[in-house]
């Protein structure tokens, strides 16, 4: 191995070894940890990143990168200082006062979130968000001058860490045609679905019953327990290492659905990262490719198997069993009821006909307040027009039900949003493809059989890692780049012809 690319392995895998240690920190304070350790932990998690900040921003970094390019590599270690590079680039233009005050800014803000939500407590809220949003605004500043003319706003630079490889102009080109198509497309399923016999799905469920069918979906769909655990938080996530996974979900004694479409979901982020290249592990071109990719890996397992006529004709039977109350239903009912499209106020409770019009809500208003065309205090207003004009829903004075919903935006995670609905865009395309070569698929959905879809994940995604970037792993997996065509067609086949 060459001297100075092995000097970079050595200081990445320590990174990685210290950002393992932040993981657990951080499952533990979201799932764990009581209210009091608030504080010292976040003292903590920011000396935590302050450190690995110096570490990989140190002037030794750059000069190794330098040599390195010069040095004869192979084409897998070619990509992987190239990823090298990207890391330290997109750290070294960061000032390490900057890392430090924006991760205190974002757990105090987060932490008080927790209660202020609760409370429907906006003026709370913006005491603590201003200073995120001024934070995070100087962040993307300083990652825009530091792109290289890359990145024509600061928005752009923040966009850039969760869609690498899909640009503001392509994610922008996707939601028009959604903006242009779904909202009418949403009233057309909302008037079949009238035309259809009303299925009430309601009454009292153990909650502990459900934790025990909640893990039997997880290991159905492949989730290794002897490699992860499922816990319950807050807000549902996944986060963990190779061989030590964690997910989450959560529960309500009223109905069962939400838990298990989270669970789903969170088993396709953990399966993602368990079948990432083993040989690269450690290394940045050895990880997740981008939000985007991660994101379709987890709507692929949550409303391509999991909301599947044929998976759930199977999950039925033990459904009966663990939770005797839904024996009431049968497989038709229960999918009738698990894909009703109803405008809701929740992004994390939408259904997926009208969950991208969260999306580009949220889309909209980030990029205006990270570019400055919005100030804080404006979003509630904004929130709500564009929740009428989209969804028909009016969110005055609602803030909890409202702009003060999600966790993203309380620790600057500008830019995240997007993935989320690329991310759909994505898992109903991969999904297309998978079907045209297993024509058989839902014969062996029916019988529980799900072991093909990872196998095809495996050898088209997961093992690619960061090698190669999201556009070109769409096209070498499905023959071209993400087209909306794809999932507004699946919505119509599945919510008004009912298939699949």
């Amino acid at each position: 191995m060459s001297r100075n690319y092995h000097k970079l392995c050595q200081r990445f895998n320590r990174l990685f070894q210290l950002n393992h240690a932040t993981t657990f920190l951080a499952w533990d304070q979201a799932v764990m940890m009581p209210a009091g350790g608030n504080q010292p932990r976040a003292n903590s998690l920011a000396e935590l990143a302050g450190l690995q900040h110096e570490l990989l921003t140190a002037a030794e970094v750059g000069e190794w990168l330098d040599q390195a390019a010069g040095e004869s590599l192979s084409a897998n270690e070619q990509a992987s200082l190239r990823e090298m590079h990207r890391r330290w680039r997109q750290s070294s233009c960061l000032p390490a006062e900057l890392v430090h005050a924006k991760t205190l800014a974002g757990a105090k803000c987060e932490h008080a979130w927790r209660q202020q939500r609760i409370d429907n407590d906006w003026s709370g809220f913006l005491g603590n968000f201003r200073e995120v949003v001024k934070l995070s605004r100087e962040e993307a500043q300083l990652r825009q001058a530091a792109s290289d003319g890359e990145c024509d706003t600061p928005y752009d630079a923040l966009l850039d860490l969760y869609c690498r490889g899909d640009s503001n102009q392509f994610i922008g080109q996707c939601f028009d045609r959604l903006r242009a198509e779904l909202p009418a497309l949403i009233q057309q399923v909302i008037d079949h679905q009238r035309s259809r016999e009303s299925i009430q799905i309601s009454g009292t469920f153990d909650v502990l019953q459900q934790e025990v069918l909640n893990k039997e979906l997880a290991a159905m769909l492949g989730f290794d327990f002897s490699a992860g655990r499922l816990d319950v938080s807050t807000h549902p996530f996944s986060t963990g290492v190779r061989g030590d996974q964690r997910i989450c979900t959560r529960y309500r004694d009223d109905e069962f659905a939400q838990s298990l479409l989270a669970t789903a979901h969170e088993t396709g982020h953990a399966s993602y990262e368990a079948g990432l290249p083993e040989l690269w592990n450690g290394l940045p071109v050895g990880e997740s490719n981008s939000m985007c990719i991660h994101e379709s890996q987890s709507l692929l397992f949550e409303k391509q198997i999991f909301l599947s006529r044929a998976f759930n004709q199977h999950f039925t039977a033990l459904m009966h069993e663990k939770l005797p109350q839904t024996q009431t239903w049968n497989s038709d009912a229960l999918w009738q009821s698990y894909t009703v499209v109803e405008p809701g106020y929740i992004r994390v409770e939408a259904d997926e006909v009208t969950y991208p019009m969260h999306v580009v809500l949220r889309y909209e208003i980030e990029s205006a307040l990270i570019n400055g065309e919005m100030e804080a205090e404006d979003i509630p207003d904004a929130w709500n027009d564009k929740m009428q004009r989209y969804l028909g829903i009016d969110t005055r004075g609602n803030y909890k039900d409202g702009c003060m919903q999600d966790i993203h935006w309380t620790d600057g995670a500008f830019g995240y949003f997007p993935s989320y609905t690329i991310g759909a865009l994505n898992s109903v395309q991969l999904f297309h493809t998978i079907k045209q070569q297993n024509p058989d698929w839902q014969d062996r959905f029916a019988r529980g059989d799900i072991q093909f879809v990872r196998d095809w994940l495996q050898q088209h995604i997961w093992q690619h890692g960061c090698f190669i970037d999201a556009q070109d792993m769409m096209q070498a997996a499905t023959g071209q780049k993400t087209n909306p065509d794809f999932f507004l067609e699946h919505i119509r086949s599945r919510y008004l012809n009912e298939q699949y």
